[in-house]
């Protein structure tokens, strides 16, 4: 929508004309894309991006949907055709128009802010392990159909259920689901790293965006299957993601880069993807052939006519050195070749929740892995947003981009850093980083949380005020505000024995404990705390 019609001047003239054109970064503003999430799904049964909403000049929504190309074709209304008709019915009708998001407004807010409390069932985590176990695909690893996504939190809770009640078939199905995703095309054999999701129930054939959080949540994955099975494999693989995200995502000042863009050149996988012809010429004959059979490459392709390097059907053999060292050697002349292309834009915004999960996840595996520089660039990155991204009131603030901070941090941002510096404190005994988290805990239930309801908003009192105030709750690809700030509680009971942490991390349970109860996978991060 970008190239086609937000930089079109045909479209700008009647976008300008007769509205007030918004664009909004979800990830700067998780708490706007949120809400209007929720008028998406309510609205149109379904919610994606681009999300494009027209609303009253108070906000309230009356028309959401996703894409729309500039002209109606295939089906799709065209934008240019739908600002018009939208232009007209506001013009003739605005009161009604008016009454009616007022209408859709107390709708939404009856059915979606409505949160079941109660005792989150005993059985809960055995259902939820029931579930994985029922939607498992046992043939090609992970959960569902396509597309697929890596659900770490589904990982962990298989590796922590199995280890606790001695389930080898829970290990089995983590171990396999890691395994398949390493060997799939959505993570990158030639640069490393995760790309966020497959398009296929393979995994081989990925969107080629890379995210800050998946490779965070990931990493800490790897390392977790590592500190329970010892295999070897899964430091490697930690080591690996790591690898990539200091080289591409870690800013000079310490702080973590955002995402790199799936495309290149207007073409998605276009710095990635490779020509059968290009190995050769690169290579030569024996090396060619010989990395060709290793990674899947071929004069056919096995994406588009073009070749995403895997290792699917492959064992993986991280005891034969000899080859390992082979293909190491060869791996970095395809990499050095690589760095030569038009790269992917890097979002350099560098965002304080991202971050929190960054320094989570780089202070448990730099534990688990006995690996120092991990830990030291954890606290780097902890040092950074101490300096940056808290104002001279001490509120934490959410971005940092071109210099500037901004933002009133929400829900995410607090409990994320918050379980950083939980990690960091395990790690290294350090009491500032535990003085640290009890203050920002101290200002998070300060600014989040529901006096009368119990648990915490997605954003504080003292921010913007929105036409809902949600809760988070959902553990999605990125977890919930809540699931982290309740784990984050029960930790902080660990570490002081003050028992106001295991009351308020229990409030937060009994406040979702039916929805817990009804979709505990919909909770994956939170089911942990059952395990106490």
């Amino acid at each position: 929508m970008n190239r086609e019609s937000f930089e079109d001047e045909e479209v700008a003239e009647i976008l300008n004309k007769h509205f007030v054109p918004i664009k909004v970064d979800r990830e700067e503003r998780p708490d706007i894309d949120e809400i209007y999430m929720i008028f998406s799904q309510a609205l149109t049964g379904s919610g994606g991006w681009p999300m494009t909403v027209f609303s009253t000049p108070e906000g309230k929504p009356f028309y959401v949907g996703t894409y729309f190309p500039k002209k109606s074709k295939f089906g799709y209304t065209g934008l240019i055709e739908l600002l018009n008709k939208i232009h007209r019915l506001w013009e003739k009708e605005e009161e009604k128009v008016i009454e009616e998001s007022n209408h859709i407004l107390e709708a939404v807010k009856s059915s979606f802010l409505v949160y079941e409390e109660g005792k989150v069932e005993e059985n809960t985590i055995d259902n939820a392990i029931y579930e994985l176990k029922e939607s498992f695909d046992r043939e090609y690893g992970g959960f569902g159909i396509k597309p697929k996504f890596p659900m770490p939190q589904n990982i962990l809770l298989l590796l922590e259920y199995g280890d606790r009640n001695n389930d080898n078939e829970s290990i089995s199905m983590a171990k396999y689901a890691l395994n398949s995703m390493f060997k799939g095309g959505i993570f990158d054999h030639i640069g490393y790293g995760f790309y966020r999701y497959s398009v296929d129930e393979k995994w081989l054939v990925p969107h080629f965006e890379k995210m800050l959080y998946d490779n965070a949540l990931l990493g800490m994955a790897y390392s977790k299957a590592f500190e329970l099975t010892k295999e070897p494999l899964y430091k490697e693989i930690s080591e690996k993601i790591y690898e990539f995200v200091f080289r591409d995502m870690l800013s000079e000042n310490g702080g973590f880069y955002s995402a790199l863009d799936a495309e290149t050149e207007g073409e998605e996988g276009k710095f990635y993807i490779w020509d059968y012809d290009e190995i050769i010429n690169l290579l030569g004959k024996e090396d060619s052939e010989f990395i060709s059979k290793y990674y899947d490459i071929s004069n056919r392709g096995n994406f588009e006519g073009k070749n995403i390097p895997n290792l699917i059907g492959k064992e993986l053999n991280f005891a034969d050195k000899d080859l390992l060292r082979k293909v190491g050697t060869i791996r970095q002349k395809l990499f050095a070749y690589r760095e030569k292309r038009v790269h992917p834009h890097r979002d350099e915004k560098i965002l304080t929740s991202w971050n929190g999960l960054m320094i989570a996840s780089l202070g448990f595996s730099g534990r688990v892995l006995d690996n120092r520089e991990y830990i030291g660039k954890a606290e780097r990155a902890y040092e950074f947003i101490l300096k940056n991204l808290i104002n001279e009131d001490g509120r934490l603030l959410s971005t940092y981009s071109d210099g500037k901070s901004y933002n009133l941090a929400l829900l995410s941002d607090y409990a994320f850093f918050i379980w950083g510096l939980n990690e960091l404190y395990e790690s290294t005994k350090d009491e500032n980083y535990l003085e640290k988290a009890l203050e920002l805990n101290e200002g998070m239930l300060k600014f989040f949380w529901d006096e009368k309801d119990g648990g915490l908003y997605l954003y504080g009192h003292d921010g913007e005020q929105l036409i809902m105030r949600p809760k988070d709750i959902y553990d999605g690809a990125i977890p919930s505000g809540n699931s982290i700030a309740a784990i984050n509680m029960m930790k902080l009971y660990e570490f002081t024995k003050d028992d106001f942490f295991k009351r308020k991390a229990e409030e937060i349970l009994y406040t979702f404990g039916e929805d817990i109860s009804r979709n505990p996978l919909g909770h994956g991060y939170i089911l942990n705390l059952l395990f106490e």
